[in-house]
């Protein structure tokens, strides 16, 4: 059976779901070749907890035990999330690290982002400024990725700027960000107590 096209393989599903009438716990999950539907279905079924976007497969591909022979499209959004530290050096940051504030005004960390461009680094560097004493994140050590004991050679910041970033929709409790996020501006028309808190979504200010 591994060796027929998918598009078989989806056809007998399709008969063994409506042969037997299987329900939950049993699912056929929903398949289209349609451009349009699948942009709607990236919209609005992401917004469902644990759902990050959609799978591409061709349609008269094998299946391939123990390979990735597809393509996954995740969801991105825009959100703000306040500058604490970096690596690199404040003259030529290399990325990121992100924090917000929780309920009680603590600066907890939400992610990092991949190595700045160049012209990103500059737009940075141009602003930072080094931490001060009794900086939230001192002593902290930070995960170079999601899961991993490598720890990151970081130099705090003043946590002051507000960084405009894409991210997908693997968030782990408290609104961290599973995978590194993009960079994409500096919000300088914003300040931190504009940011929602640890968890929460967007900013409500935009340019």
């Amino acid at each position: 059976m591994i060796t027929r096209p998918y598009k078989e393989r989806r056809r007998r599903l399709e008969v063994l779901f409506a042969a037997r009438a299987l329900s939950a716990p049993w699912m056929l999950c929903p398949m289209t070749a349609d451009l349009t539907k699948t942009r709607e279905w990236l919209e609005t079924w992401t917004d469902v907890s644990g759902v990050e976007g959609l799978v591409v497969k061709a349609v008269n591909q094998r299946y391939l035990p123990n390979t990735r022979g597809w393509t996954k499209v995740r969801r991105r959004d825009t959100r703000e999330a306040i500058i604490g530290a970096i690596t690199g050096t404040l003259t030529r940051p290399q990325l990121l690290i992100l924090g917000r504030h929780d309920p009680a005004g603590r600066l907890r960390t939400v992610g990092r982002t991949v190595t700045l461009r160049q012209d990103q680094a500059r737009q940075v560097a141009d602003n930072l400024t080094p931490a001060d004493p009794g900086h939230p994140w001192t002593g902290v050590g930070f995960a170079s990725t999601w899961g991993s004991h490598d720890v990151l050679d970081a130099v705090l910041v003043r946590p002051e700027l507000v960084a405009e970033i894409s991210a997908d929709r693997a968030i782990d409790h408290g609104g961290v960000h599973r995978h590194r996020v993009r960079f994409r501006r500096l919000r300088l028309d914003v300040t931190v107590a504009d940011v929602p808190g640890s968890g929460a979504g967007p900013a409500t200010a935009a340019s």
